[in-house]
């Protein structure tokens, strides 16, 4: 069971406990899952220059005599590692708040142990990753092995090696700004800026100088020159978020724009080119807005060259626990925080409607992750709206469980994936699972192929020809 725990393969936990039979009890139950313990019956006579030698994993608070000589010795440990976590096991008192604190039930099971533990780890592993920038999440919201989330990795690999304007269509809070990073990153513009605005979010008198820009005096309170969006992105990606809520005026000279690859500042007459390569994305349908007046129809056509449309959480319920994973591994490297959903957490997650899809995902674990940190959630602990009613489902009777969701339906709280009814591409499949983690150690090892090849324990060739073969290697990619 080594390999559970990153942080603490080659540290120890130091015992302080004068009860030798408690002690004997909770060293077997360390070795048995491969954690080293050592015990110290008395404080005052351990030889305390072996804390300064050695790297001890967390301080396990048994029953001490001498309440003094207690917290003494926690005080001195305080001194020394003030962020080492402590196993509190004194049930008659609250313990020490200076540290950070973890309660053991006595007496002391191995289940509650092993949670215990993996809580730890997790915080160790967030104390030496929380200054350490990460990169973009770029397949944050494309985790999954749905059909729907499959075809748009496809559609992504297809279409960014080209230069052609894709138009990104779904509700709000599916990923579609992260659809359009995917496209920039694999595509021949990737050492260029990727640019994103906003345009429902720009007043339509606004919007146009903030694309364009403008000249110094070309309107009231244009006190100096200043460039645009399009001049940003040269050479690159320029992302036009909710293009639906872009006024009329704005679509004819955005138009002119991507029919002529030419624009000027506002207050200027020299043109400028348009080096940039246009992705769109709107939450609206398009065809009902050009029916309405709305929106332009040639616009449309120009923008709807490769369409591309992000699924709603509902429709691909069974990537959610994936999504649950992925959004706690970058709790745990961002903000230095986790938590854990029990199976009947997630099957109660997985019955929600999600109107507001990865999005509302991601704020309620982050949610979660506030109020229980490196805790468990259960059913009772989500949210009432995210609790199922009695008798849901159709009849009175319970909501029906995705076939891909069965083995957490049946408790099973690592289960492995199950067979969908429907059967399954397991080429297909493999190569998505071996994707999925390729991403995850590049991302984890800041781009570096050999370190990524260690996290995946893989020959530094072996990853290189993997990469070539998903079409994952890029030229300025850092081998060493």
């Amino acid at each position: 069971m080594r390999g559970l725990w990153k942080e603490m393969a080659h540290s120890k936990i130091l015992i302080l406990d004068d009860d030798a039979r408690q002690a004997e009890s909770l060293k077997a139950i360390f070795d048995f899952i491969d954690v080293e313990g050592e015990q110290v019956a008395d404080p005052a006579t351990w030889d305390w220059s072996q804390w300064r030698t050695r790297d001890w994993a967390a301080v396990c608070v048994g029953h001490l005599a001498s309440a003094a000589e207690r917290d003494r010795s926690l005080s001195r440990l305080h001194a020394e590692a003030p962020q080492l976590p402590i196993l509190w096991l004194d049930a008659t008192s609250a313990g020490p708040q200076d540290n950070p604190l973890w309660p053991l039930q006595q007496p002391v099971r191995h289940e509650q142990l092993v949670e215990t533990l993996r809580q730890v780890d997790l915080y160790r592993q967030s104390l030496a990753v929380k200054d350490r920038p990460r990169n973009v999440e770029l397949f944050r919201s494309l985790v999954g092995n749905s059909r729907a989330i499959r075809n748009v990795r496809k559609l992504i690999s297809q279409v960014a090696g080209s230069d052609a304007n894709v138009l990104i269509l779904g509700e709000s809070g599916t990923g579609k700004e992260v659809v359009a990073r995917n496209i920039h990153y694999y595509s021949t513009r990737r050492n260029g800026p990727f640019v994103a605005v906003n345009c429902g979010a720009i007043p339509g008198e606004l919007l146009e100088s903030e694309l364009f820009g403008h000249e110094k005096g070309a309107f009231t309170g244009a006190v100096s020159s200043r460039q645009g969006r399009f001049e940003a992105a040269q050479g690159g990606t320029l992302f036009l978020d909710e293009i639906g809520d872009m006024s009329l005026p704005m679509q004819v000279k955005l138009l002119r724009v991507l029919q002529e690859r030419v624009f000027e500042r506002v207050g200027s007459n020299r043109s400028l080119p348009a080096d940039v390569r246009i992705v769109a994305a709107t939450h609206r349908v398009l065809e009902e807005q050009i029916a309405k007046g709305q929106f332009r129809e040639d616009l449309y056509y120009r923008l709807n060259v490769f369409p591309i449309e992000m699924p709603p959480l509902r429709e691909r319920i069974e990537d959610l626990p994936l999504l649950l994973e992925e959004i706690v591994a970058r709790l745990e490297h961002e903000r230095g925080t986790s938590v854990r959903l029990t199976p009947g957490a997630v099957i109660a997650l997985c019955q929600s409607r999600w109107p507001g899809n990865v999005r509302e995902l991601a704020n309620l674990v982050e949610r979660l992750a506030i109020l229980h940190p490196f805790g468990k959630v259960d059913l009772v602990d989500l949210p009432e709206a995210y609790r199922p009613a009695a008798g849901d489902g159709v009849g009175g009777e319970p909501a029906a469980v995705h076939p891909a969701l069965e083995s957490l339906a049946n408790g099973e709280a690592s289960a492995l994936p199950r067979l969908p009814r429907e059967g399954i591409d397991l080429k297909q499949y493999l190569a998505d699972v071996e994707i999925h983690l390729i991403r995850q150690a590049l991302d984890a090892s800041g781009g570096v192929v050999s370190k990524a090849a260690k996290l995946l324990q893989v020959g530094r060739t072996t990853l290189v020809e993997k990469l070539r073969k998903y079409g994952l290697m890029r030229s300025d990619m850092p081998l060493d």
